[in-house]
C-alpha cells in the first residue's frame, strides 16, 4: 500500500500538506452535545468537523470496508438490518441477552494499533499514526483517544476490531448448538433448549476477561433471559412462537392510530415524517402487515406519507 496521506489527498482533492494539517489535530476537531435516550438519561454525541469526516469516509471506503468482519456482527453492514439479527434466532426457543457498557468509547486507539501490527495492514508507522489520528477522538473528560459516537467511521471500525472476539465467542458456543449474534453492543444467544445456554454466561465472561483488545465491560443491569412462554425481544423486534419476526402489537396499534389521524388531516409535519420512516421499517420487517395497511387505508395515502420521509432525508 502506498502512503496513506497520498491516498487521502488523491481521494479528497486536497494537497498532501493540507491533509497532514488536518491529521495533526483531527482528534480534537469535534463538536460534542447530548441527546436524550428513549429510556431516560442522555447520550453523548461527538460529530467530527467536516474535513475530518471527509477523511474518515475515505478510510471507510478504501480500507475499513474491505477488512474482515465476522458473520455474527449484524449492525452497520450493507444489506443487513435488525430484522436479520432477530431472524437468526427465530427458529430457536430460549434467548439470553447481554449488553456492553459504553461500547464505542471502550474501543481505544491502542486497539487499532494492535490490529494494524498483527495484520500488517500498513507498511509505514506514519500510516498507523495518521489513521489513528483520523479515526479516534480525544474526549476531554477521559484519557487517550477513543471511538466517537457520531463519527461515520466508528460503526465499521468497531466491527473490524471485534472480529476476533466475535469469532471466538461464536466458535465456543456453537459446540453446544447455540446461535450468537451481536448488534453493536447488544449480544444475543439462543438455542433449542434452555440447557444448551447454561454455560454461555461463563464463557462470555471468560472471553471478555481474557480479551487483550478491545477491553470491554458487560453491563450488569441489562442481562435478560426469555423463553417461548414470555415475550422474546431481539433488537426491538418480537420473535413469535410460529417462527416469524414481528414489530409487536403496541407498535401496530400506534401506527393504525397515526394513519387514522393522517386520514383526518390532524397530524403535524414532524409526526408525518416519523410515520413515513416507520412505514418503511414495517415494509421491511413485516410486509404482510404493511399490505393489510394498504388495503385498509389505501395505497395513495401510504405512498404520500412515505414520500414525506424521503423528502426529509434528501433535505438533510
Amino acid at each position: 500500500m502506498g502512503t496513506l496521506i497520498a491516498l487521502l489527498a488523491g481521494a479528497t482533492g486536497l494537497n498532501e500538506h493540507d491533509v497532514r494539517g488536518i491529521v495533526r489535530n483531527a482528534p480534537v476537531r469535534y463538536k460534542t452535545y447530548e441527546i436524550p435516550k428513549r429510556n431516560g438519561g442522555t447520550r453523548t454525541i461527538s460529530q467530527p468537523a467536516r474535513e475530518v469526516k471527509a477523511l474518515q469516509r475515505v478510510l471507510v471506503t478504501e480500507i475499513l470496508s474491505r477488512l474482515p468482519v465476522h458473520p455474527s456482527a449484524m449492525a452497520y453492514r450493507p444489506g443487513i438490518s435488525i430484522k436479520d439479527n432477530a431472524a437468526a434466532h427465530v427458529e430457536n426457543g430460549p434467548i439470553l441477552k447481554f449488553d456492553f457498557k459504553e461500547f464505542f468509547p471502550s474501543i481505544v486507539s491502542r486497539d487499532w494499533r494492535i490490529y494494524c501490527e498483527e495484520t500488517s495492514l500498513f507498511d509505514d508507522l506514519e500510516d498507523i499514526f495518521s489513521s489513528t489520528q483520523i479515526l479516534f477522538h480525544h474526549m476531554k473528560e477521559r484519557p487517550g483517544l477513543r471511538l466517537a459516537i457520531g463519527a461515520p467511521s466508528s460503526p465499521c471500525l468497531s466491527n473490524v476490531l471485534m472480529n476476533k472476539f466475535d469469532m471466538r465467542i461464536s466458535d465456543l458456543v456453537a459446540v453446544n448448538h447455540v446461535t450468537y449474534t451481536r448488534y453493536a453492543d447488544d449480544l444475543t444467544f439462543s438455542a433449542k433448549r434452555t440447557g444448551f445456554l447454561t454455560g454461555v454466561e461463563r464463557t462470555l465472561r471468560r472471553v471478555v476477561r481474557e480479551s487483550r483488545s478491545p477491553s470491554l465491560t458487560i453491563n450488569e443491569t441489562k442481562t435478560v433471559t426469555a423463553t417461548r412462554k414470555y415475550k422474546r425481544i431481539v433488537t426491538g423486534l418480537i420473535l413469535t412462537n410460529d417462527g416469524n419476526v414481528s414489530i409487536g402489537h403496541e407498535r401496530k396499534k400506534r401506527i393504525r392510530a397515526a394513519l387514522h389521524h393522517a386520514q383526518q388531516g390532524s397530524i403535524t409535519d414532524s409526526e408525518l415524517t416519523r410515520l413515513g420512516g416507520l412505514l418503511a421499517f414495517v415494509h421491511d420487517v413485516e410486509p404482510e402487515f404493511f399490505r393489510r395497511l394498504v388495503v385498509k387505508y389505501g395505497a395513495p395515502l401510504l405512498a404520500a406519507i412515505q414520500a414525506t420521509n424521503k423528502t426529509s432525508d434528501s433535505d438533510e
